[in-house]
């Protein structure tokens, strides 16, 4: 299972990468694989307001639907519409074509007290 170093990780299994003042969020190779196959992916809109660990949308599996939940607060600027009609993008490629959302955080500090890769694989290894 790949857990890339230069992200970020929260508790709740986001993936976060720093890109020019913004990040870029979505859910982790762990996260997919526990939920099993991703049919539908409810995502805010532009222009919405999202705080740190508050729900921002959610995926539907044929297993089950959880919630994703902000690892950092901000003003969703970027939302990728692919997954409207890709939800299947989260299993493929859950770090590069199924991004989330691209936060302009309120406070990017907030991603200095997430997980580093190594922080979350230990939590992952726990599980």
């Amino acid at each position: 299972m790949s857990t890339p170093k230069e992200l970020r990780y929260s508790e709740e299994h986001e993936w976060v990468k720093t890109e020019d003042g913004k990040v870029r969020i979505g859910i982790t190779h762990f996260a997919q694989s526990e939920l099993g196959d991703i049919v539908f992916v409810e995502l805010p809109e532009v222009g919405d307001e999202i705080s740190a660990n508050e729900p921002f949308g959610s995926v539907e599996s044929v297993k089950t639907v959880s919630e994703l939940y902000a690892p950092v607060s901000g003003k969703v600027v970027e939302v990728n519409e692919d997954l409207n009609d890709n939800p299947e993008f989260v299993n493929e490629s859950p770090y590069e074509k199924a991004w989330m959302v691209v936060v302009e955080p309120s406070d990017l500090s907030e991603v200095d007290n997430l997980m580093t890769a190594e922080q979350y694989e230990e939590m992952t290894n726990e599980d």
